[in-house]
C-alpha cells in the first residue's frame, strides 16, 4: 500500500489478560481522511496514543508505512505525525506563540505564518496567553492550529470538536475535510456530524477490533448509528 499505514493483530492492555483492543488491523491510505467511531471504552484513545507512542501495553504482528516496517517509537515516524488530544495540559508554562516555534524547531521545518489558522478559529486575543491560563477549548484551538499549519504526512486527532465553540467547529470541519491535500488524517469522534462532514470513510470499532466499515454513499448517519447500535440494548 504505497504511502500508506498499516498495522496488523494489534492487541492492546492496561491490565494484563484484561485486552481493551484484540486483534486490530487497519489500513490507513494515503491523503485519506478516515473517521473512527466507537461507543464509549470501545478503545479509540488508547489506539490513538499507540499510534503515538505513548501507550507500551501492546503487542502487534506488524507495523509498516509506505510498506516499510517501523516502530512505533522510532524518531523517523515521530517527525511524520502528530498529535492533537481530547485534552491536553502539556506546556502549560508556553504561550502559543512560544510553543508553535517549538513545535517547528522540533520538527525540523520552517515555521510559517499562521494567521489564516488564527483568525478562522477566532484565537487573536490568545496569542500570547499561557496555554495553562487558557479555557479547554482555547487550548484544543492552539493545538489544532499548530497541527493544520503543520502539514505532517500524518495528522492524528482524538475527539477534536470537544470544547470547541460552533464558529471554530465550523472552520475546523473544512480544515480536516481538505486534509487529503497535505497528508492523511485519521480521527475519532463520537459525533456522527464529523464523520458525515468530514471523513472518506468511518471504521466502527466494537469488542477491541474493527467491526464494521463504511465509505463514500454508504457513510449514511443512520447506518451508522445503527451500526454503533449492534451489541446494545438501544
Amino acid at each position: 500500500m504505497e504511502g500508506g499505514l498499516s498495522i496488523q493483530n494489534l492487541n492492546a492492555w492496561y491490565v494484563p489478560g484484561k485486552p481493551v483492543l484484540s486483534g486490530l488491523s487497519l489500513e490507513l491510505k494515503k491523503n485519506e481522511v478516515l473517521g473512527l467511531m466507537g461507543l464509549n471504552g470501545a478503545g479509540k484513545t488508547t489506539f490513538l496514543n499507540i499510534l503515538s507512542g505513548l501507550h507500551k501495553g501492546f503487542t502487534t504482528d506488524a507495523f509498516t508505512v509506505e510498506g516499510k516496517p517501523l516502530a512505533l517509537r522510532e524518531e523517523s515516524f515521530k517527525k511524520r505525525r502528530y498529535t492533537v488530544f481530547a485534552e491536553d495540559h502539556s506546556f502549560a508554562y508556553f504561550t502559543f506563540r512560544e510553543y508553535f516555534s517549538y513545535v517547528f524547531q522540533a520538527y525540523g521545518k520552517q515555521e510559517p505564518k499562521a494567521e489564516e489558522l488564527i483568525q478562522g478559529f477566532g484565537f487573536e486575543a490568545w496569542e500570547n496567553k499561557l496555554l495553562g491560563d487558557l479555557s479547554m477549548g482555547n487550548r484544543k484551538k492552539a493545538f489544532l492550529i499548530t497541527a493544520f499549519a503543520l502539514k505532517p504526512e500524518f495528522l492524528f486527532l482524538d475527539e477534536p470538536v470537544n470544547g470547541l465553540d460552533f464558529s471554530g467547529t465550523e472552520f475546523l470541519y473544512q480544515q480536516m475535510k481538505t486534509y487529503g491535500r497535505y497528508g492523511t488524517l485519521l480521527f475519532s469522534s463520537h459525533i456522527l456530524e464529523s464523520i458525515t462532514l468530514t471523513a472518506d470513510r468511518v471504521l466502527i470499532l466494537e469488542n477491541g477490533s474493527i467491526g464494521q466499515s463504511f465509505q463514500g454513499k454508504e457513510m449514511d448517519a443512520g447506518q451508522i448509528r445503527d451500526a454503533l447500535r449492534v451489541g446494545t440494548d438501544v
